[in-house]
C-alpha cells in the first residue's frame, strides 16, 4: 500500500513539474510558431502531459480521480496561457501601423446588364423629349387587352399565353393578370395626361409563358407612345432610326415589315440585322434578321378608350424587349438570352 502511495505522489509531482516547465517556455516564446510547437510538445498525441495520462491507470482506484483532475487542470492552464500569449503578439502587431502604405481596395460590383440596358435606353429617348413612366406589373384585363382593342376570345388572351391570377374578376375591369406587355400603360398614360402632346417611354417587367434561347418567362420591355396633332408614319420611322443608330451602332441595318397588331393600324414589325452572324444566318436569328418588336400608328379605338379624340389627334407606338434589344448590340455576340439571368461570373463580370 505504501509503495502505491509513493507512486501517486511521484506522478503528482511530475505533473506539476511538467506544467511549470511548459508555462516557463510559453512565457519565453517570441513568435506564434513557437507557441504552436510547444502546444504539440506538451498536449499533442505524444506530448509530455498526454503521456502522463497513460500512467493514471497504474494508480490505486482511490487516487485515480484526484490525479485525473490534476492533469486536466494542468492542460487547461497550459492552453489558456498559450491563448493569452498569442493575443499579446496580436496586440503588439496592431501597435505598428504605417499610414503611408496604400490600402487594399475592396471589390466593387456593377449594375446588372439589364439595368445597364434600361438606363441606356432611357437616356437615348430622353434626348428627344420622351418622359419615363411606370405602371403596374399586376394589371386588369381591361388595360392589358380590352382597351387595346383585343376582344375576348383573341389568342393573346389564352391561358397558355398569359399568366392569369386566380382571384375574382372585377365587374368593370375583368380578370387580373401579370402584365404581358408594357402596352397596357398606353391607355393609362392617356387617361393621366388627358390633353396631348404625349411622349411616353414605359419600361417594366412583363410575363409570358415562353422559354427558349430568345425568350424568358419574365422579361423587360420598353413601350414608346407619342400622341399629338399631325403625327404620321414618318415620325415613327425617324424615331426608330434615331434609336437604332444611337443604341446599336452605325453598322447595323433595320427594316420595317407590314404586320398586324390589334392596337395599331397600320402595323409594322421592326427587324435589325443580327449582330452574332452579321446577317449571314445563325442559331439565334435563322435568316440574318432579328425581330426587335412591334410598332405602328395607334388604333383610333385605343385613342377613344384613352379619352382622346381620334379625329383631332394621331399617334404611334412601339414595344420592344429590353433583353432581346440588348442582345443585338454590336460586339456582344450573345447567342442565348438566358445567359443574362445565369450565375456564370466569368460572363457577368465582363460588363
Amino acid at each position: 500500500m505504501q509503495k502505491r502511495s509513493q507512486k501517486t505522489n511521484s506522478l503528482t509531482s511530475l505533473i506539476l513539474d511538467v506544467k511549470n516547465e511548459a508555462l516557463a517556455q510559453i512565457m519565453d516564446a517570441k513568435k506564434a510558431d513557437e507557441l504552436e510547437n510547444l502546444r504539440i510538445a506538451y498536449l499533442g498525441r505524444n506530448g509530455k502531459l498526454t503521456k502522463l495520462i497513460k500512467e493514471i491507470k497504474d494508480l490505486p482506484a482511490e487516487d485515480k480521480k484526484q490525479a485525473g483532475r490534476l492533469i486536466n487542470e494542468a492542460k487547461n492552464t497550459v492552453l489558456e496561457t498559450i491563448s493569452s500569449q498569442k493575443n499579446t503578439f496580436k496586440e503588439a502587431a496592431r501597435e505598428w501601423f504605417d499610414a503611408t502604405i496604400p490600402g487594399e481596395k475592396p471589390n466593387v460590383g456593377h449594375l446588372h446588364l439589364v439595368t445597364q440596358a434600361i438606363e441606356e435606353i432611357s437616356d437615348t429617348f430622353k434626348k428627344i423629349g420622351f418622359v419615363r413612366v411606370r405602371y403596374p406589373e399586376v394589371e386588369w384585363d381591361w388595360f392589358a387587352f380590352e382597351s387595346l382593342n383585343i376582344p375576348k376570345g383573341h389568342p393573346a388572351r389564352d391561358d397558355w399565353e398569359t399568366f392569369f391570377i386566380d382571384t375574382p374578376p372585377n365587374s368593370k375591369y375583368g380578370r387580373v393578370c401579370l402584365t404581358p406587355h408594357t402596352s397596357s400603360g398606353q391607355v393609362r398614360e392617356m387617361e393621366r395626361v388627358k390633353n396631348p402632346p404625349i411622349r411616353m417611354i414605359n419600361i417594366a417587367k412583363c410575363y409570358r409563358r415562353q422559354l427558349d434561347v430568345s425568350h424568358t418567362q419574365m422579361f423587360h420591355q420598353f413601350e414608346g407612345l407619342v400622341v399629338d396633332k399631325g403625327i404620321s408614319i414618318i415620325h415613327l420611322k425617324g424615331t426608330l432610326d434615331y434609336f437604332a443608330r444611337n443604341f446599336f451602332g452605325k453598322d447595323r441595318k433595320t427594316r420595317l415589315r407590314p404586320h398586324h397588331f390589334q392596337f395599331t393600324e397600320p402595323s409594322f414589325e421592326v427587324d435589325i440585322s443580327c449582330g452574332v452572324c452579321k446577317g449571314k444566318g445563325c442559331k439565334l436569328c435563322k435568316e440574318g434578321w432579328l425581330e426587335l418588336g412591334g410598332s405602328g400608328m395607334v388604333h383610333p379605338t385605343v385613342l377613344k378608350n384613352g379619352g382622346i379624340d381620334p379625329n383631332k389627334y394621331t399617334g404611334f407606338a412601339f414595344g420592344w424587349g429590353v433583353e432581346r434589344t440588348f442582345m443585338m448590340k454590336s460586339g456582344l455576340e450573345m447567342g442565348d438570352i438566358r445567359l443574362l439571368y445565369g450565375t456564370d461570373l466569368k460572363f457577368l463580370t465582363q460588363f
